[in-house]
């Protein structure tokens, strides 16, 4: 008899028939179905598959008697209870390194795409505009990036941007020996040295509004900011002013405070790109992500995967 699983987000089809060979599947992506499922028939289940925005409490965790263990898809773990899982024996593991390809690719698009104003300049194009009467949009090679967090994701994005010929500097807890960048020892003064600053670092307590009024101004008028981290990091209601004053110069984010709904402090920018969330996706990292949860709860649970 295969175990039981909780899935508390959205999934293919192909997904579930990848997971379905070793789990009956109890499916609910949306609030009602999981209120409706950790009231009543996920009481049976041994495994809940989730995610870091989505995450699942310690009520939820104590309302499901036989839960052993609990995965997230992706790397992110912020809204898991860790502390409740650990003083109950509950086991958490993650898919970190699944998509961390996919991620820095979708930074570097968002670099390009707000640092080039390429939406922007294809609305031109559609309506007849030629470029002798638009603001010509600064290049990649020669300018600096500053990465905050420099992981796993964050030093693939500055190998990437390395190979546009970018010079790159970094904010991370402690310097790294196995680089060669700039380290630079708070986030303001890594704002001030760059072009482009890219959030690659973890959600959570600990780095919410890592970016605030503060660092948004030392990025200055010519500046650009990327959070392809979490939402939380980067201050909501900060870059908004720094856009309208023009403090700074845009954004591009894949990550926001309001998150599913988009951020209507900033929808009035033209040179703020969004993206809902999506650094991480792509059908390469979402077959990985379900591969690696499948041997996650092979080895953890002793499930046949």
């Amino acid at each position: 008899m295969k175990p039981s699983l909780l899935v508390l987000i959205h999934l293919s089809e192909e997904s579930k028939a990848l997971i379905s060979n070793a789990f009956d599947i109890l499916y609910a992506p949306d609030q009602p179905t999981r209120v409706a499922a950790i009231d009543g028939a996920a009481r049976e289940v041994r495994v809940v598959l989730t995610n870091g925005s989505t995450g699942l409490s310690a009520a939820e965790m104590g309302a499901l008697g036989k839960l052993e263990l609990v995965c997230a898809l992706g790397a992110g773990h912020e809204n898991i209870d860790r502390v409740y899982a650990g003083e109950h024996g509950i086991k958490i593991a993650t898919g970190a390194g699944t998509n961390d390809d996919c991620v820095a690719d979708h930074a570097m698009g968002l670099v390009l795409a707000v640092m080039r104003n390429i939406p922007q300049l294809d609305i031109a194009c559609r309506s007849g505009i030629w470029r002798d009467v638009l603001v010509l949009p600064p290049q990649l090679a020669g300018k600096r990036m500053g990465v905050v967090g420099l992981g796993t994701i964050g030093k693939k994005i500055a190998r990437r941007a390395a190979a546009f010929d970018m010079e790159i500097g970094y904010f991370n807890r402690s310097p790294r020996t196995d680089v060669d960048y700039r380290y630079v020892p708070s986030v303001e003064q890594l704002a001030s040295w760059c072009d482009v600053l890219v959030v690659a670092t973890p959600g959570g307590g600990a780095t919410r509004h890592l970016l605030g009024a503060r660092e948004l101004q030392a990025l200055g008028a010519n500046g650009f900011l990327v959070n392809i981290a979490r939402g939380s990091v980067v201050d909501t209601a900060a870059l908004a002013a720094a856009l309208r004053q023009g403090t700074v110069a845009g954004a591009g984010l894949d990550v926001y405070e309001s998150e599913p709904k988009p951020p209507q402090e900033l929808l009035e920018f033209k040179n703020v790109v969004l993206t809902p969330h999506m650094a991480g996706w792509s059908p390469d990292a979402i077959k990985a992500s379900i591969m690696q949860f499948l041997r996650n709860a092979e080895e953890n649970l002793g499930a046949a995967a």
